[in-house]
C-alpha cells in the first residue's frame, strides 16, 4: 500500500526544494530554536515528544524545537506517530498496517511488526487505512523526520478518534511494552494543537492549563481541564498518551516551546495554540 500526500501544497510545500527551505525556515525562525540540526547523536535520550501539526508557517517554528532535540538523539528504528482523527473517517483507534507513506521528500516504510504489536497489545486498536487517507496531523510530522533522518527509518501511524483516558493509557503501555519486551528502538511523537480560534490572551491562559497538566504528569487532568474550561485542543488523547508514558516511567516532561499563530502573524484576535514538550528518559 502507498499512502499519497494529501496536504502537500497546503500545510507544507509540494516541491522537495521548497519543503527543505520551509523546514529550515522553521528551525531558524525567531520563534524556533534558532539553529538547524547539525548531526545525529549516539544515545536514546527520550521516550516521546509532543509536537503541533498546523501549517508549517504557523506551527512549524514551535514544532522545530521538538525536532531539534530529536536530531540530537540516536536515529530510531521506528517512530510511532499518534494523532487525533480530524476527518471522522475510520475506526476509534486506527493503525496503518503496512506499506509506505510518500511526501515530496520521498517514501517512508510503515513498520508492520510494530503496527501488529500495537493492535495485539491494546486489543482496542485495529488495522484501518481509511482514517489516514486525508488526515493531516501525522502527515505533517513526516517531512521533519525525513529532513533529520533521510528515509532510513520506519513509522507506525495511529489516529485516535476515541480520545479517552483508558485508550491513552493503553497506547502508552503498549508502546513501553514494545520497547521493553521486544527490544524495538522506537520513539513516540504525539501531536496536538492547543486552544482554537479565540483571542490570544484567552488562548494562552487556556493553553497553559493543559501544558501544566502535562508538566505535572497528570494525564487524566488533561481531559478534565479541557472539559471544565472548554479548551478546544484537538489532541488531548495523544497528549495524554505521552503523559502516561512519563507517569509510568517516573519521569518529568520538559517544556520546549509554546506559541500561538498570533505570535507568527501578528493577528491576535483569532489564534490557535502550539506546544512542543519532551518526555526524557531518566
Amino acid at each position: 500500500m502507498l499512502r499519497l500526500p494529501a496536504h502537500a501544497g497546503s500545510f507544507y510545500p509540494a516541491r522537495r526544494d521548497d519543503v527543505i527551505r520551509m523546514i529550515e525556515w522553521c528551525f531558524t525562525h525567531k520563534l524556533g530554536p534558532g539553529v538547524k540540526p547539525s548531526g545525529l547523536g549516539s544515545e536514546r535520550l527520550s521516550y516521546a515528544y509532543i509536537a503541533p501539526h498546523a501549517g508549517y508557517m504557523y506551527s512549524g517554528p514551535t514544532a522545530a524545537h521538538a525536532y531539534l532535540w530529536l536530531s540530537r538523539e540516536r536515529k530510531p528504528r521506528t517512530v510511532v506517530l499518534v494523532g487525533p482523527n480530524h476527518t471522522g473517517l475510520g475506526l476509534p483507534v486506527s493503525v496503518y498496517k503496512e506499506g509506505y507513506w510518500r511526501t515530496p521528500l520521498g517514501d517512508v516504510e510503515v513498520d508492520s511488526e510494530v503496527s501488529r504489536l500495537i493492535v495485539e497489545y491494546t486489543r482496542f486498536a485495529a488495522f484501518d487505512e481509511k482514517a489516514h487517507i486525508y488526515e493531516h496531523s501525522l502527515e505533517v510530522q513526516i517531512p521533519f523526520l525525513q529532513y533529520i533522518y533521510g528515509s532510513d527509518f520506519k513509522i507506525t501511524p495511529i489516529t485516535v478518534m476515541a480520545q479517552i483516558p483508558s485508550i491513552s493509557r493503553g497506547l502508552a503501555e503498549a508502546f513501553l511494552r514494545i520497547l521493553e519486551d521486544n527490544g524495538v528502538d522506537a520513539i513516540l511523537i504525539a501531536t496536538s494543537d492547543l486552544n482554537h480560534y479565540e483571542p490570544h490572551d484567552v488562548s494562552v491562559k487556556k493553553d497553559l492549563m493543559i501544558i501544566e497538566r502535562v508538566l505535572e504528569v497528570d494525564p487524566e487532568g488533561i481531559f478534565r481541564v479541557a472539559d471544565e474550561h472548554n479548551v478546544t485542543a484537538c489532541g488531548p488523547g495523544p497528549m495524554a498518551t505521552a503523559t502516561y508514558i512519563a507517569k509510568i516511567s517516573g519521569v518529568k516532561p520538559v517544556l520546549l516551546a509554546h506559541s500561538t499563530s498570533g505570535d507568527v502573524t501578528g493577528e491576535k484576535d483569532f489564534v490557535v495554540g502550539y506546544v512542543s514538550i519532551r518526555i526524557p528518559r531518566g
